[in-house]
């Protein structure tokens, strides 16, 4: 399941333990609104069963995009145990979600 937050405080308490990725997002988003079925089947066929999934519009809170730095979306940030492992700006296909997750 993917969730969206809505608050700044419901984001602090999903982000910090295990495997996390963020999808900085705005309904406006061509390319935003593309890579969403790729991250509901990267949810759905459970390639990475313990990955929790978290969907943050940038317009309906900025102050989550604002402390990354958020400039271009989608932007997509992969956590591990509450720490930055890595990002990617950009449509993916479900292949390149699978890999950047994987590395």
């Amino acid at each position: 399941m993917i969730i969206e937050i809505k608050t700044p405080e419901e984001y602090e308490k999903y982000y910090q333990t295990g495997d996390v990725l963020v999808d900085f997002n705005a309904v406006w988003c061509g390319p935003c609104r593309m890579l969403a079925p790729n991250l509901e089947d990267l949810d759905r066929l459970q390639y990475f069963p313990n990955l929790k999934i978290l969907s943050v519009d940038v317009d309906k809170v900025p102050t989550i995009s604002g402390r990354y730095g958020i400039e271009s979306i989608p932007t997509l940030l992969l956590f591990k145990n509450g720490k930055l492992y890595k990002s990617t700006v950009g449509y993916q296909t479900l292949e390149d979600l699978k890999r950047f997750i994987e590395k």
